[in-house]
């Protein structure tokens, strides 16, 4: 497990950046954290390391952003269950060739593969984050 401290929205870029060097196609990413904690901004790190050129955006109301077919930017916030996420074909992208990263997973969780990774992003003092993943 590796954790990290970041001051700054740079630093979770920077951060997730390097995250993004431990993935490989296919993989799927639990990214944990309470509303505004910086999950998207983690993304916009990953989705650089991952070499997506495109600007990040929260898919609060896409459900889903492809990003060329290299990242699924997810978010399940407003999904109740795993069969919505069915009905709407967002489960088929977790067997492309991308990788899918995953806001509010646990609304979905009943139709998550198995050995999804996970990130915790948590609230600190002082606008401090604590990114934690295995």
């Amino acid at each position: 497990m590796a954790a990290f401290i970041s001051e700054s929205a740079e630093t979770t870029i920077n951060i997730g950046l390097e995250y993004a060097k431990t993935l490989k196609r296919g993989d799927i990413v639990l990214l944990k954290g309470d509303m505004g904690v910086g999950k998207t901004v983690f993304c916009k790190g990953v989705a650089k390391g991952l070499g997506v050129d495109d600007e990040i955006l929260s898919p609060t109301y896409a459900y889903m952003n492809d990003y060329g077919g290299k990242l699924y930017h997810y978010d399940c916030y407003r999904l109740k269950n795993g069969a919505q996420a069915e009905g709407l074909g967002l489960c088929d992208y977790f067997y492309a060739d991308g990788v899918c990263i995953i806001e509010w997973a646990e609304n979905i969780a009943d139709v998550l593969p198995e050995n999804c990774k996970t990130v915790e992003i948590q609230r600190l003092s002082d606008g401090k984050r604590r990114i934690i993943y295995e």
